[in-house]
């Protein structure tokens, strides 16, 4: 009997973190930083939504799609050394409507030929079940 409860509690526990959407952000961040420390960008980029209407913002202004975002971070960052160590510290999480957030934050990038830092946001949606960053506006 005892089992069963700790199984029901143990459920419950685990139903109610995957609800969660502060925590689900925070964990594709987390699995975000850690592709792109180990050189991964088609891992880095499954935080981002596959699709045409994807807006990425950047210091050469906007650009649409998660192909274009892609080809982006592929040409800016070819290799391990211009990629560096990543590191997000996150200013603001928080809800705009139960299916959207907005992430305010920092970026720094510790890098052998030189370290650099910026600022971001983001707006993740949750689409077909799935938390993904669907604006991100990074300088």
């Amino acid at each position: 009997m005892k089992q069963i409860i700790l199984l029901l509690l143990l459920s419950i526990f685990t139903n109610a973190n995957a609800q969660n959407p502060d925590q689900q952000i925070r964990t594709i961040l987390a699995a975000q930083t850690q592709a792109w420390n180990n050189g991964d960008l088609i891992n880095f980029m499954k935080g981002y939504w596959q699709s045409d209407s994807l807006l990425f913002v950047g210091k050469n202004g906007p650009s649409y799609g998660y192909a274009a975002a892609l080809k982006n971070y592929q040409k800016g960052y070819p290799d391990t050394a211009s990629m560096g160590k990543l590191a997000f510290t996150l200013l603001q999480v928080k809800p705009l409507a139960t299916d959207t957030w907005f992430v305010l934050g920092k970026w720094a990038l510790t890098r052998s030929i030189g370290n650099i830092s910026g600022h971001y946001t983001l707006l993740f949606k949750k689409i077909k079940g799935e938390w993904v960053i669907v604006v991100d506006h990074s300088s």
